[in-house]
């Protein structure tokens, strides 16, 4: 009989999971579009990978995380008031993205591209979250893995869907990952990207 792949560095695993906070399913993937990644290459939050290694396809996990171990602290410092002028696209307020609960890309004074969510939209300013939306909570994820394989060569070389490749001239940041801990009250401006991280036409974003 034929042992199964054991979950390990340099694997590529599949997972069906739900991930409860607070009471509520925050985020989930089924079966039928399981998650994706390269075990051990820092993509995903190190105990949820150390809590899946040595596992094989089949196997059922369920884990909590306690803040620390996941998205950290909640830090207040990470709230910025950014004025409108910087939200201001061909000289006019671009009050279509100015909706509160919602999450625009933004550049801090490093030029790097984070995620802010929009909590009050006043007459000079706007109060921006930096904070991981799941900064300060308590992570409970249960699931499957669904399948494990080597990864080839090409996929530890450029990544499972590319990620490692250099990125494209003057789009790149905007693809990037972001994080909320590169950004500090007063240093963020508007950095024109679109909602899923991508570019628009013309903008630029290096």
């Amino acid at each position: 009989m034929t042992k199964k792949m054991e979950i390990k560095k340099n694997m590529v695993v599949a997972v069906s999971y739900e991930l409860e906070v607070e009471g509520k399913i925050a985020d989930k993937a089924g079966s039928e579009a399981p998650l994706e990644y390269i075990h051990g290459s820092g993509m995903l939050l190190p105990k949820f990978e150390a809590a899946l290694e040595g596992k094989a396809p089949g196997d059922g996990f369920e884990f909590t995380l306690k803040p620390e171990e996941g998205y950290g602290s909640y830090n207040p410092g990470y709230l910025a008031r950014i004025p409108l002028e910087a939200f201001q696209i061909d000289g006019k307020l671009a009050t279509e993205l100015l909706v509160v609960g919602r999450t625009l890309p933004m550049l801090n004074s490093e030029g790097q591209v984070v995620q802010g969510t929009v909590l009050e939209v006043n007459d000079k300013d706007v109060v921006m979250d930096f904070n991981h939306p799941m900064a300060g909570k308590t992570l409970h994820f249960t699931g499957k893995v669904e399948a494990v394989r080597e990864a080839t060569e090409k996929e530890l070389k450029e990544g499972l869907h590319g990620e490692y490749l250099p990125p494209e001239e003057g789009c790149g940041h905007c693809k990037g990952g972001c994080h909320s801990g590169d950004c500090h009250s007063g240093d963020c401006q508007e950095g024109g990207c679109g909602e899923e991280g991508c570019c628009k036409e013309g903008c630029d974003c290096k």
